[in-house]
């Protein structure tokens, strides 16, 4: 609480602390490593005033790391997750750019790239929005805080968890086949809460996640050394004609194909922006 405090007078714009209820979806707190207060060992996790819990372990921690803290939170599925912090060191040697590609947000397929192909995104929430209608409405018919309506709400919460955590294999996924194969990747600098806003495609904005598969772009591009690029909002992608450049006035966003008038070329309008914020971002790149 002391650190809240201190952290509000130091910025106000962090805002004043709030409280934390155990109504409240998610609940966390984090500690600090000091004389050896949080370690782990044998499968298990010390924790101060806890001592060792045993928990799961994704992955072996090299030697030289140094554990600084963790975040111990626990999910409304009822699930407990220590994510810990380490500090190494690291010496990432800058990339040869070789090969290049752009991305062009789709609300449908997730991303277009330069090569015509796409992400085939499954929609894990639209899929799952029907089943999960009937759940929330059962919910909502159940008095509040009785057995059967946190057992219910457990219920809507699990099935939340699993939309999520399909999203975010998925990106996974894909942000990693990108990143191992391209030296360069160059993505629109698109601000999705307005487009959701804006546009009225809250749910399918909110279902691509275009935001978190950007962030795993960018991370795991430069942990090798690799470049991630990215091309203001207000660059005409989609409009120039990525063969001769001209620039149509007006492009409607039900005009899915367009043709050249000047060279003649027949574009989809996916796949023509990918290719004109690529050229873009290899041209901020060597300016």
């Amino acid at each position: 609480m002391q650190k809240a405090y201190n952290n509000f007078f130091r910025d106000k714009s962090v805002g004043f602390p709030k409280f934390k209820s155990k109504r409240k979806n998610h609940s966390s707190y984090t500690t600090n490593n000091q004389n050896g207060s949080v370690r782990l060992e044998n499968g298990c996790i010390k924790l101060p005033k806890v001592g060792f819990v045993k928990i799961k372990q994704h992955r072996q921690i090299p030697e030289h790391y140094t554990l600084k803290s963790v975040t111990v939170s626990k999910t409304p599925s009822g699930k407990y997750y220590a994510s810990i912090l380490f500090e190494y060191e690291q010496v990432i040697e800058p990339a040869e750019i070789r090969s290049v590609i752009g991305l062009d947000f789709s609300m449908a397929e997730l991303y277009v790239d330069s090569e015509g192909k796409e992400a085939r995104y499954n929609r894990y929430y639209r899929r799952k929005l029907e089943k999960l209608k009937k759940m929330s409405r059962a919910l909502s018919k159940m008095k509040k805080f009785s057995n059967n309506w946190y057992k219910q709400k457990r219920k809507v919460a699990v099935l939340h968890e699993k939309i999520a955590n399909q999203r975010k294999d998925f990106l996974h996924k894909e942000s990693r086949k990108i990143t191992n194969f391209y030296d360069l990747v160059a993505v629109e600098d698109l601000n999705m809460r307005v487009m959701s806003q804006a546009l009225n495609f809250g749910k399918s904005v909110a279902d691509n996640s275009w935001g978190m598969f950007r962030t795993l772009l960018k991370y795991k591009l430069e942990e090798q050394g690799k470049y991630f690029v990215t091309v203001d909002k207000f660059f005409p992608s989609s409009k120039l004609c990525s063969v001769c450049g001209y620039r149509n006035a007006e492009l409607p966003l039900s005009v899915r194909e367009w043709h050249c008038p000047d060279c003649g070329a027949n574009h989809d309008r996916d796949r023509n922006a990918a290719v004109n914020i690529k050229n873009e971002a290899v041209r901020i790149v060597m300016a």
